[in-house]
């Protein structure tokens, strides 16, 4: 019988933030890796500061390769020298930190695109750095896209406890916003957030969709994206089966989410969104990308150049990220055995 624990791979981040000393606090909690396999892939030196920084000590076995991560029940080591420890230094944007974390990752992806990855999560990066070190996206988003040669529609999706955001534009200038408000990337995005938040075990999501002008437009009188284009998208969401409501005014949908009337808001541009799910709860927010064939989740909040290196770093946003990584993960791991067995 084919192993049915997914094996999750985690990452330690940009070297010159707090993304070691996260991943060594979240070692620490060895209930977290029951039932999964984990690998943690990454430097030597950098996990052996990390260890230092947060005070902790962990004997991982060391592995050679994703494959032989699977043959243990406790997590693992990946050793892969991506950066040197003089070249790099705490609340530094350098080149070589941004080519360290796309080494990374991309060995990770690698992993996932053979079948034998099924999520990452990635400790705090910063894009700059990655941009200095290579990177040619606007994102991480789109990089991990690329990669996995995904063509369709991708976002990013933040949330807190329950209650997920996605949007329908995000790292660009807001004077462009306007222009990214389609009925296709509306329907698009309230799909993917329903069917990423049944991965993640919400069996029956409510999504809202959020309008764009303020007070929804107020019947066209404000801007008449709501009638135009937001309420059109909504119906055809419907019509596809999706349950699906809006446009409601962003300065009011948060508090009907806040109150359970809605698991997923579908905002207008990236601050629409990011402000009121960090205001609700900032120590407990994940990034999960969405539209990717695989999960890759990380905590919501950057690298902390202000507490690098000083042991302060919050873990919570970890664990959680760790946790969704581990629950849509397991999904896509039985999913993946279902389709080989039925062939």
């Amino acid at each position: 019988m084919k192993d049915s624990q997914p094996l999750i791979a985690v990452t330690l981040g940009d070297p010159a933030g707090i993304g070691p000393e996260l991943i060594a606090k979240l070692f620490s909690e060895t209930s977290l890796f029951a039932n999964i396999h984990t690998v943690l892939v990454g430097d030597r030196w950098l996990w052996e500061e990390g260890q230092r920084i947060a005070g902790q000590s962990h004997d991982l076995p060391e592995v050679q390769s994703f494959t032989e991560a699977r043959k243990y029940d406790e997590p693992v080591f990946l050793p892969i020298d991506s950066v040197s420890k003089g070249t790099v230094g705490y609340a530094e944007e350098t080149a070589a930190s941004g080519a360290s974390v796309l080494s990374i990752l991309t060995h990770c992806l690698d992993a996932a695109q053979d079948g034998v990855v099924d999520a990452i999560c990635f400790a705090p990066l910063n894009k700059f750095s990655m941009k200095k070190g290579g990177l040619e996206h606007e994102d991480e988003l789109h990089f991990f896209a690329k990669k996995l040669g995904v063509k369709g529609y991708v976002c990013e999706f933040n949330t807190l406890g329950d209650l997920w955001t996605s949007r329908i534009s995000s790292h660009i200038p807001l004077k462009d916003a306007a222009g990214y408000v389609t009925q296709e990337r509306i329907v698009d995005a309230s799909r993917l957030i329903y069917d990423s938040l049944k991965l993640a075990g919400n069996d029956s999501p409510r999504v809202a969709v959020a309008a764009f002008n303020p007070h929804a437009g107020e019947g066209g009188t404000c801007g008449r994206e709501e009638i135009e284009v937001i309420e059109p998208a909504v119906e055809e969401c419907k019509a596809q089966g999706y349950p699906v409501d809006g446009p409601f005014p962003a300065d009011t949908i948060f508090i009907k989410a806040k109150e359970g009337e809605y698991d997923a808001i579908v905002t207008m541009y990236h601050d629409q969104g990011q402000i009121a799910i960090k205001l609700l709860g900032f120590k407990q927010g994940v990034t999960v990308q969405g539209g990717l064939p695989i999960p890759i989740t990380t905590p919501a909040h950057g690298t902390a150049f202000d507490i690098a290196g000083q042991g302060k770093a919050d873990v919570n946003p970890t664990r959680n990220a760790f946790l969704i990584a581990c629950r849509m993960g397991g999904k896509l791991r039985q999913n993946r055995l279902k389709t080989t067995t039925s062939t």
